[in-house]
């Protein structure tokens, strides 16, 4: 892209696709990628989302180049890139320390690659200007590193990876070093960045939270494999295992039989099943708090439980419930005024099971 369609975000033609295709990857006896297929789309914002250790990584890294496969091909813009070094196959990373040279300048630090590509002066100074004016760092180029907030340096960061003009944006955690609020200021800075480049970037994140609110699909990996690929919302209502629907947001998930229309669950409770569910063998029923409704008095195929503990949320109050063995948790809406329900309280609790996902165990 020129510096020109830099400053105009007009970069719909410059979009590539991503294809990964039967990747296998394994440090010695650890298999740390498992038969790996993605495709992800140009111009999306894509997440890896897994706990520590899941290979989210390292498939991030095999992407640039850092990483080689022991199977498998990456396809960038439609060209496999799998033998190329990284300088090679047109993607900017943006790490996790973010990597700034602290005895450079903000500008310098955003030159650098450009230099080392044998950019003409004139081009440089006009493609660090333009980047630097994105990430809303224009006046703050003669700086250090040192002298900036971790936000800053993390915009920094992006504005060096930017100003090569990638097809791919790579970033690897990169809001870990940030305090919460900073971390929601930059997360929606990044998001609207990324969508006036309309540049394919892959986020690596352990925080559901941040894949969440600025990922258009995310990819759920745990120990080398891919759970599930979806949209947040598809991830959330319809989680297509266990590990799926405990990663991704607060779940109950409920073992138990269903013998004669009911389903038991627990030691002695039961709930009468309703009609045209279809169960899978040693069901598991996955129901998110908010769908659970709670009253102080009993009503129709309410089960009877205990106020355990209170999480105020803001918007919402989480109640922790104990029904026999089980431990279940419960939201509702927070109303300013309104009287909350106190740790040993009696309630009632309604579980709708037409409205929960039935999993096998």
């Amino acid at each position: 892209m020129s510096a020109d369609r830099m400053k105009t975000g007009d970069l719909t033609r410059g979009a590539v696709d991503v294809d990964i295709r039967h990747i296998d990857l394994s440090y010695g006896a650890n298999h740390v990628l498992k038969d790996i297929n993605l495709h992800i789309n140009p111009g999306e914002f894509f997440a890896f989302l897994g706990p520590s250790g899941c290979g989210k990584t390292t498939l991030l890294r095999l992407i640039a180049g850092f990483n080689r496969a022991d199977r498998g091909d990456v396809l960038i813009g439609g060209h496999d890139v799998s033998t190329l070094p990284p300088w090679k196959r047109d993607v900017g990373m943006v790490f996790q320390s973010y990597a700034l040279w602290p005895h450079m300048s903000v500008a310098q630090n955003v030159a650098f690659g450009l230099e080392e590509r044998k950019v003409p002066r004139d081009e440089i100074a006009r493609r660090v200007k333009t980047a630097l004016e994105l990430v809303g760092l224009g006046r703050l180029g003669d700086r250090k590193p040192s002298q900036l907030s971790g936000g800053q340096q993390q915009r920094v960061a992006v504005a060096r990876t930017i100003v090569i003009e990638p097809k791919v944006l790579l970033l690897d955690e990169p809001l870990s070093n940030l305090d919460a609020k900073m971390r929601v200021q930059v997360r929606r800075e990044l998001r609207e960045l990324q969508q006036r480049l309309n540049l394919t970037t892959i986020f690596v994140t352990h925080d559901q939270e941040e894949a969440n609110a600025i990922c258009d699909r995310i990819a759920i990996m745990n120990d080398g494999v891919i759970q599930q690929v979806g949209t947040p919302v598809e991830l959330y209502e319809k989680p297509a295992n266990l590990f799926v629907a405990h990663f991704l947001g607060a779940a109950n998930v409920i073992a138990g039989k269903v013998e004669d229309g009911l389903f038991h669950m627990g030691d002695s409770l039961r709930i009468v099943m309703p009609e045209a569910i279809h169960l899978p063998a040693n069901p598991h029923l996955v129901l998110r708090p908010h769908l659970l409704a709670l009253s102080p008095a009993p009503r129709e195929a309410a089960l009877p439980a205990v106020i355990s503990h209170r999480e105020f949320l803001g918007a919402t109050v989480r109640y922790g419930l104990a029904l026999g063995n089980l431990t279940l948790s419960a939201d509702a809406p927070f109303e300013s005024g309104a009287a909350l329900f106190k740790p040993g309280d009696p309630v009632f609790v309604t579980l709708p099971l037409d409205k929960g996902v039935w999993l096998p165990g």
